[in-house]
């Protein structure tokens, strides 16, 4: 028999020759049923090609998820944030003006300051006031005008909410005054939003002072105004109905300052 040199590629096997053996020896061997080392190397290969591919498909499709969320959630948020009315007054009217001089002058006949007296304030277009007082022979009289100006907030409410609860504050201190006699509460009609009268009598020095105070919110400003009088020695006190009158009339021309503002 001879012999056949040996050759590198006789360590591989090849599928052909196998089935050719097969069959020239009759006999189906085990063997032959399993792939060559090579062919399963390049069939594990194959299979994990497809696998990595899907995966990075998987992971670039999460990310792109990923980076989406943040937009969605912050377009979320900013639908979500409330929204409330804007102010309506942007400002105030300077308060020595808020009353024309012809009121001042029936209001407080022989005020020892004609213009007023402003009230001091860090910021004049959310907070004034001004105050007139004085003596005509026994009859002393006293009248205040005083502003309060809300913004619109988001976390605290519109202007005019704002301003509501500030009303209700202040009839309710009104309501409260120490000494207070004869109370009367009465809903003024016609003037701003909202609007109420206090009517009382108080004690002092043992004279006997008629006092009336308005209340008024015009949408995000509440205006406070004061007046009170009494007759010295035998001079006759004045009469409450004509003192609420009075005010009233003060109150009606310190809106109509506030509305000027817009002009």
């Amino acid at each position: 028999m001879t012999v056949r040199p040996r050759d590198d590629m006789d360590d591989i096997d090849d599928p052909i020759d196998d089935c050719r053996r097969q069959k020239s020896e009759g006999t189906m061997h085990t063997t032959a049923q399993r792939p060559t080392p090579r062919l399963a190397r390049l069939l594990a290969c194959a299979a994990v090609v497809p696998v990595m591919f899907v995966a990075g498909c998987s992971l670039g499709s999460s990310d792109d998820s990923k980076e989406a969320a943040p937009g969605s959630e912050a377009s979320k948020s900013a639908e979500a944030a409330p929204k409330v009315e804007p102010a309506k007054f942007a400002k105030l009217p300077r308060p020595c003006d808020a009353l024309g001089k012809k009121t001042v002058k029936d209001l407080v006949p022989k005020a020892k300051n004609k213009s007023g007296s402003e009230g001091k304030s860090a910021d004049l277009e959310s907070r004034s006031s001004c105050s007139w007082n004085g003596l005509d022979g026994f009859q002393y009289r006293w009248l205040d005008v005083s502003f309060q100006r809300f913004e619109s907030d988001a976390s605290l409410g519109s202007g005019s909410e704002r301003a509501g609860d500030y009303f209700t504050k202040q009839v309710a201190a009104a309501k409260s005054v120490k000494g207070a006699k004869k109370l009367k509460t009465a809903t003024t009609a016609g003037v701003g939003d909202q609007a109420t009268t206090l009517s009382y009598d108080l004690k002092k020095d043992k004279d006997d002072f008629r006092n009336q105070t308005t209340v008024v919110r015009t949408a995000n400003v509440v205006i406070t105004v004061n007046y009170n009088g009494t007759g010295y020695e035998d001079a006759k006190t004045p009469k409450a109905e004509d003192m609420v009158k009075d005010v009233e009339s003060a109150a009606k021309e310190a809106v109509k300052a506030v509305e000027d503002t817009r002009k």
